[in-house]
């Protein structure tokens, strides 16, 4: 089951900061891909979040990759950058081409409600909570972590809060292929309980060039997104649950109830 993004669009505004943002992490896998596999993974060592690295606080400076070579892994930008720096590197071409299906299904609307300067800030704090979630559970790891999934998962969390009874296109793929409109409310609760339950019950280590998936990153993104979204409809005095298509609006004291 692959979400593909909203049924019912809903935005006034270009997403530009969603295409630029699929754009940079395009431009940047490109650059990956074109470097042999040696430097490709030294060029991940030196970006991706090394979750040891962050926590003991001693940066990481050589590595030994081979029997007989030791090469230069320190960060460029400083331990504390990869934070960021690793929000844009992938793993491989099913990684960055899912990541920015979601990016781009979903992160319009988000930002057209937020606006474009606000949707970027929150895009990388909730790329950073998603990191630090998956620090907290494996402190130690010296596996470095990259990909967009954990700020995505945050668009995902801050899209249940403001479109939960928007339909939802998904491809089912089983013995046949079909595509289907499911409320987002369905869709997104049920990745976030997978995702839960996989990183509670299946691998915790980190998402790496190497294929394994940071579960907790996910999960610390997506409520990161919800609750900072729903922060931002309280500030701005709206219901945090709309109201719903088919459904009369009931108000009180001047003020829409749903």
């Amino acid at each position: 089951m692959i979400p593909l993004g909203d049924a019912d669009i809903q935005r006034r505004t270009f997403p530009y900061v969603t295409l630029g943002l699929i754009l940079i992490n395009a431009v940047v896998f490109v650059y990956e891909f074109s470097l042999g596999d040696l430097q490709q993974h030294i060029f991940i060592l030196k970006n991706g979040l090394i979750p040891a690295e962050l926590t003991s606080g001693n940066e990481f400076q050589f590595a030994r990759l081979t029997v007989l070579e030791t090469v230069d892994i320190k960060s460029p930008f400083g331990t504390w950058a990869t934070l960021l720096t690793s929000m844009f590197l992938h793993g491989g071409w099913l990684h960055i081409i899912f990541n920015m299906l979601f990016l781009w299904g979903f992160g319009g609307n988000v930002e057209d409600r937020l606006g474009h300067v606000k949707y970027l800030v929150f895009y990388l704090m909730a790329g950073f909570a998603a990191s630090m979630a998956q620090v907290g559970i494996d402190m130690d790891s010296q596996i470095p972590m990259v990909g967009a999934s954990g700020a995505i998962a945050g668009v995902l969390g801050a899209y249940l809060i403001l479109h939960p009874f928007n339909r939802i296109n998904v491809l089912i793929i089983f013995v046949f292929i079909t595509a289907v409109r499911v409320p987002a409310v369905l869709v997104l609760g049920a990745w976030f309980v997978l995702e839960l339950f996989k990183g509670t019950v299946g691998t915790l280590g980190p998402e790496t060039a190497g294929g394994g998936v940071a579960y907790f990153a996910h999960v610390g993104g997506f409520v990161a997104g919800f609750l900072m979204m729903a922060v931002f409809k309280l500030l701005v005095r709206e219901p945090l649950i709309p109201h719903r298509p088919g459904r009369p609006i009931q108000y009180w004291r001047g003020r829409p109830l749903c």
